[in-house]
Formats: C-alpha cells, structure tokens, sequence
C-alpha cells in the first residue's frame, strides 16, 4: 500500500482543511490505492469524502456518467473518460476536489500493450489539470500503480499549493 509521504500529507490536509474544502475519487487502474492513500491522512474525516473503483465500461457509466460509445471505443482508457471520471467523483460524493485515473498496469495486445494511465483532477466543476502518464512495458503490476499514484498524489500537492 502506499502512504503519502508526511510532507505531502501535511500540504493536503492544511490546504482543504484552511479551505474547508473536500476531496474525493474516482479511480481504476490503481484500484483502491488512491483512496487508501487519502485515507490515511490525519485528521482525514475533515476532508476525505470517500472514493469509488469502478472498474469496466458499465460501471464508469452508471455511477460516473461517462460518455459510453467513446468510452467503448477507446477501452475506457482516455482523458476525456479520467476528466468525466474527476468531475463525476465530486458529483457523487460532493466534494469540491476530485481525482479520476484510468489506465493499464498490465499489457494489453488489443490496446497497444501500452502501460498508460490518464488521470485529471477537478475544482469546483472545472478540470484544473489532466495528464498521460507511460511507464516501461516491463514494470511489474503492483508498481505501475504505485507510480500512477505517487504521481497523481505529487499533482494534487502542486495544484494544491498553488491556490
């Protein structure tokens, strides 16, 4: 499991809580590690709203709305589908921060074998940043998504601290 390291956790927790601001998330690739993450936080329940790990097409689409036949044509992995997935988390747990991460920690040959994920964060009902991120096709599950998360983690610290 991965612990946001104290710094960070610092820099989040003062941020929603000088803001008195929430945040929640919707997540795929990283199956639950983004939402232990936040978790974990002190003094979490203040600003943790919850997360939800929705992990196919028809699930993304009943409780975060995202848009079916392009998110069937791309495999759900895509910024539009992370950017649906960011606004619907604040939506569904009202919360005025949200983090939405889809991807690939394995191969996959009818995708390209690709280790991508796309992540987005939202505030307040506007994508405030989206990225792709590509690891090396020879990682090893577990540490593809501890990366996507370091990293989605270090990009919620910056937008953070840049309000």
């Amino acid at each position: 499991m991965f612990i946001v390291p104290d710094t960070q956790a610092n820099l989040i927790r003062q941020s929603l809580l000088d803001k008195n601001e929430t945040i929640a998330v919707a997540e795929s690739v990283t199956a639950g590690l983004l939402q232990h993450a936040l978790s974990t936080i002190p003094d979490a329940s203040r600003f943790w709203q919850g997360g939800i790990t929705a992990y196919n097409v028809a699930q993304k689409f009943k409780h975060l709305r995202v848009e079916p036949l392009h998110a069937l044509a791309v495999n759900c992995v895509s910024e539009q589908v992370a950017q649906q997935m960011a606004l619907h988390a604040c939506d569904l747990f009202s919360s005025q921060w949200g983090v939405g991460i889809t991807g690939y920690a394995t191969p996959q040959p009818e995708w390209g074998n690709e280790l991508i994920a796309y992540f987005a964060i939202a505030h307040d009902g506007r994508i405030v940043c989206s990225e792709k991120i590509n690891i090396p096709e020879d990682a090893e599950p577990t540490s593809v998504q501890q990366e996507y998360t370091e990293k989605v983690i270090r990009e919620l610290v910056r937008h953070l601290s840049g309000m």
